[in-house]
């Protein structure tokens, strides 16, 4: 579905270089996650699709219910830090930034250059990029006006994210050395399990 939103890039090309020309794709990184594919229920996908893309129900208070309770994104008023990649094919700009007027609690907004996932995993360290913070907490009806009172900053968003998560966590504490409840809950056996490997 997502190579779809993008088929002369993520389809076509290939069909041509390695069905037509019989060619091997050159190693890329980013796009190996596509073949990390997550088995999905037939009728839940139909209905995330339906409900949260065609449709856009979510954004509607009530109209979506999910294990019996109706869904209103305006209820949430914990902390948020929300992401938009500004070149992103699957989640573009405008719908990124349309959450700040769905939830009702304190938000931090921030854009980062490029798309879906160069964008979000640009580290500091590269020295890559940029991103575009409005330091106001001002969020106006469209990314639009937001972006004209927003300021570009070189770099990762990255800094900016770990200087907001600390201004809402608590106290730091050691890594555990050993995982799970002590000897309560021993292992069963090593990962990743068998009920990864069954077949549905």
């Amino acid at each position: 579905t997502f190579s779809f939103l993008r088929p002369n890039d993520l389809v076509w090309n290939y069909v041509v270089g390695n069905y037509l020309k019989g060619e091997s794709p050159p190693p890329f990184d980013l796009l190996y996650w596509n073949s990390d594919a997550t088995n999905l229920p037939g009728p839940m996908y139909a209905w995330y699709l339906r409900n949260t893309y065609l449709e856009d129900k979510l954004a509607d208070k009530d109209a979506v219910t999910v294990c019996g309770e109706k869904v209103d994104l305006g209820r949430i008023d914990i902390p948020a830090y929300i992401y938009g990649s500004r070149e992103d094919h699957i989640v573009p700009i405008g719908g990124a930034y349309a959450t700040t007027q769905l939830l009702s609690g304190p938000m931090r907004f921030v854009m980062g250059a490029s798309g879906h996932i160069a964008g979000v995993i640009n580290p500091p360290a590269k020295k890559k990029r940029s991103h575009w913070l409005r330091e106001d907490d001002r969020f106006p009806p469209t990314h639009a006006e937001w972006l004209e009172g927003a300021t570009e900053y070189p770099g990762s968003w990255w800094t900016d994210w770990d200087a907001w998560l600390k201004r809402h966590a608590g106290k730091q504490i050691a890594a555990p050395k050993a995982y799970g409840n002590g000897a309560a809950y021993k292992a069963i056996e090593p990962a990743p399990g068998r009920y990864v490997k069954a077949k549905a």
